[in-house]
């Protein structure tokens, strides 16, 4: 199978999750993505995860969940050789994706009007907590400030519980999923008119996008969305019940569903009780219900309920754990767990999630494992038409005093953050380089961890 982006070269200067997990799906389709990096710290989730020590080696298990499939360069944008080296880049690529504070690529000269003027057939991307106008376009936005701003904990958990966190972060993934779709569209679109595009996303919006029935529910019905914990808003019975041992979801959505709970639960006398007998009925006498149905659900384990429902034609599940469903054949079977045995820098064998889709009856992988920093530095600058030379002033570049830029600009910059001290030219064991300044690009990290933790 011929993957669908095959071809498409990438440049990611995205940091965290949303970006990186846009990014990451493109790379699955088979785009070459090239991460662009800070030297020395890279991307914030190298530094995050639950392992200390991959944390240490800026091999995070945040940062490995969604960059397989990627390059490495690092490069320091505020240096000008730094700049012109990424514009270059620009020149032989098919989409850019950042997820930046609006107006940080500007103030470096690499906004999308110069980058898109330089290669007309550029895709530009840009993932932000608001998006690029509006009043709060310059906010930060970590993905906890979308989930309560879009109103998602105002109807997550119950009564007594909300609002309530989700329990991953839905803004940041509903934000990439969004920016990889745009970019798929643009690339689709560019194909016929021969033009890129400039793509705003906002995750305050996607986020609201996804949520069309509880949103409509409130300017089309007057009825404000209401936290209803494991109940299904539409239906009854739908949602978690309680078994001898586990609850089970069940999803009875139409009247034959229903019908069917209650022949299987031993309580065919509900099909005909007044309180049940419609849709609205059922809904106006949920709890009435519930009760009834968990009465006849305690006699049994949840994985027999499960088995018999669904051979009834009712949807049934037990609620598993994460580690329960990542072993499941359903999942091992389609091949939605990629493995890979040899990961520089981690020292044993990972497992990741790919994408939900199969192509032509493939689940599509990507070959590399997450990369090491700055770990193809060179080999990315070399393809791009850079001499031996050019790179290694490229190196000699990575040593340059930000007090060259003029101390007005320097104070601005900083504003009490870190004190000043230049860095020498570090290369890892791969022989890969990393370009230290004399400052780190703190306002770089800020902006991006602006966007998504």
């Amino acid at each position: 199978m011929t993957a669908p982006l095959a071809g498409i070269r990438v440049l990611d200067l995205t940091n965290v999750l949303a970006g990186p997990f846009c990014a990451h799906q493109i790379a699955l389709m088979g785009a070459d993505v090239v991460k662009v990096e800070i030297p020395k710290t890279g991307d914030l989730a190298r530094q995050l995860g639950a392992d200390p020590e991959l944390n240490r080696r800026l091999m995070g298990v945040s940062f490995l969940a969604q960059n397989s499939g990627k390059r490495s360069l690092t490069l320091n944008l505020k240096a000008p050789a730094g700049t012109a080296a990424f514009l270059r880049l620009v020149d032989g690529a098919d989409v850019v994706v950042e997820n930046f504070r609006p107006g940080v690529m500007e103030r470096l000269g690499l906004g999308a009007a110069t980058l898109r003027s330089r290669n007309p057939r550029l895709v530009y991307c840009a993932i932000s907590g608001f998006g690029q106008d509006g009043p709060m376009r310059a906010l930060p936005a970590y993905d906890q400030i979308i989930r309560g701003l879009s109103g998602v904990m105002s109807i997550t958990g119950d009564p007594d519980s909300a609002p309530l966190r989700v329990g991953y972060p839905i803004a940041d993934t509903v934000g990439g999923l969004t920016a990889a779709f745009a970019i798929a569209a643009a690339l689709a679109g560019r194909a016929a008119t021969g033009k890129g595009a400039t793509i705003d996303v906002s995750m305050l919006a996607s986020v609201l996008a996804t949520m069309g029935w509880a949103v409509s529910n409130h300017p089309v019905a007057g009825k404000p969305p209401l936290p209803l914990g494991n109940d299904n808003v539409t239906a009854s019975p739908s949602g978690a019940f309680a078994c001898a041992d586990a609850p089970l979801n069940i999803a009875a959505n139409k009247q034959e569903q229903f019908e069917a709970v209650a022949r299987v639960v031993g309580r065919p006398d509900l099909i005909d009780d007044p309180r049940f007998e419609t849709r609205q009925a059922r809904l106006d006498h949920r709890a009435a219900l519930t009760a009834e149905l968990e009465a006849a659900l305690a006699a049994r384990p949840a994985a027999a309920w499960e088995a018999e429902l669904n051979a009834a034609g009712v949807p049934a599940g037990r609620i598993l754990g994460v580690p329960e469903i990542l072993e499941h054949p359903q999942v091992r079977d389609r091949g939605m767990i990629g493995r890979f045995d040899d990961v520089p820098g981690v020292g044993r064998p990972i497992e990741i999630a790919r994408t939900g889709v199969k192509l032509d009856g493939a689940a599509p992988q990507v070959e590399v494992p997450p990369p090491e920093l700055g770990a193809h530095t060179d080999a990315v600058l070399a393809e791009a038409g850079f001499s031996a030379s050019e790179i290694a002033e490229l190196h000699d570049a990575g040593r340059y005093d930000r007090r060259r830029q003029g101390r007005a600009r320097l104070v601005a910059h900083v504003n009490h953050r870190h004190g000043a001290g230049s860095h020498p030219l570090r290369r890892h064991a791969g022989g890969e380089a990393d370009w230290h300044h004399q400052l780190p690009a703190d306002d770089l990290v800020d902006d991006a961890r602006g966007v998504a933790q």
